[in-house]
């Protein structure tokens, strides 16, 4: 066993590690945002309609509570304005990608936007939808995966909906000079099983501003 004062020095390392580590997402992140356009990223979509059709299935309430994961710079809110909905969280690591999206739709009341790591986030509610296209799969450590498991796991009400759209098996292997993590359906599955029920799945080829491919696929969760 290790003496008091060497556990705690390694506790200490092991926070100072963490926290360089997030700062570092950020800091990534916030240097794609500043330097990048629209345009200029891979995964930007002018319309998300693949989320949009998803979420019309679900026909959930106009007051139903929606959290969009890493959708700073994702039209995915404000098409959801549109259609009426009134109760809307974007929750983005980096500041600035939010910056662009409230000068899209404003700063409405209906809407807030929360400028954090999602493995800082604390929710202080339960969402009836959460939906997460392309921030999940950058999340490449076991503790890391396990901790937002955790988090969705208990951040949707009894009866909401997981939507996850993340890199497929036959995705790219790296994303915005990052590593990636790749799932497949059965992946996935396994991973959410304990607290949610597969409604579907199906893989599809996104056409990124640039006239290149990346293959994802989406997935749909029913919160026992």
């Amino acid at each position: 066993m290790l003496p008091l004062l060497h556990s705690k020095k390694l506790i200490l390392y092991i926070f100072k590690l963490n926290v360089r580590s997030m700062s570092e997402r950020k800091l990534h992140w916030e240097r794609v945002y500043e330097t990048k356009g629209d345009l200029e990223v891979s995964w930007y979509q002018e319309v998300p309609n693949e989320s949009l059709e998803l979420v019309a299935d679900l026909k959930l309430e106009k007051t139903s509570a929606i959290i969009d994961i890493g959708g700073g710079n994702s039209n995915f809110t404000a098409e959801l304005l549109k259609k009426g909905y009134s109760d809307l969280s974007i929750l983005d690591i980096s500041a600035k990608a939010l910056e662009r999206t409230k000068e899209k739709i404003g700063s409405i009341a209906s809407v807030d936007f929360i400028a954090t790591d999602i493995l800082d986030f604390q929710p202080e509610k339960q969402f009836d939808l959460w939906h997460d296209r392309a921030a999940f799969h950058f999340l490449t450590e076991e503790k890391q995966i396990q901790q937002y498991v955790d988090l969705v796991s208990n951040s949707i009400v009894s009866g909401g909906f997981f939507i996850l759209s993340t890199f497929s098996t036959s995705g790219p292997l790296k994303c915005s000079g990052l590593d990636i993590s790749q799932y497949s359906k059965e992946k996935l599955e396994s991973m959410f099983k304990n607290t949610f029920e597969l409604v579907q799945s199906f893989e599809t080829v996104h056409a990124t501003p640039f006239d290149t491919e990346q293959n994802f696929i989406y997935t749909v969760f029913r919160r026992r």
